[in-house]
């Protein structure tokens, strides 16, 4: 399978920055899609952005102009810019990855969808 792993988390004072990074690894062959998501105390998973390639990404309303996701695709490795935090922006912060991997003795191509573990961000004066 593929795993992927969350660094770059912790307390921030509102107006200041983070940078989120995840690697995925695994027998990966190639990954289509790669995006942030988070989820805070008492609600729904959302989508934060989400990146294809460069000229391809896409952005919750409530992080445009503040959040960049960029993407190393030799690297397998995603990250998550975030500038001018808000106490809103509190939550775990959980990478996801489509695509696929060679599986099996005879290296045969799957697809796959995997979650990191996340990893939280709190934005408090």
């Amino acid at each position: 399978q593929v795993q992927l792993v969350e660094s770059g988390g912790g307390l921030v004072q509102p107006g200041g920055s983070l940078r989120l990074s995840c690697v995925a690894s695994g027998n990966i062959f190639r990954i289509n899609n790669m995006a942030w998501y988070r989820q805070a105390p008492g609600k729904e998973r959302e989508l934060v952005a989400s990146i294809i390639s460069d000229s391809n990404t896409n952005y919750a309303d409530s992080v445009k102009g503040r959040f960049t996701i960029s993407r190393d695709s030799a690297k397998n490795t995603v990250n998550l810019q975030m500038n001018s935090l808000k106490p809103d922006d509190t939550a775990v912060y959980l990478c996801r990855a489509d695509g696929t991997y060679r599986w099996g003795y005879d290296g045969r191509i799957v697809g796959f969808g995997s979650w990191g573990q996340g990893t939280q961000v709190t934005v408090s004066s």
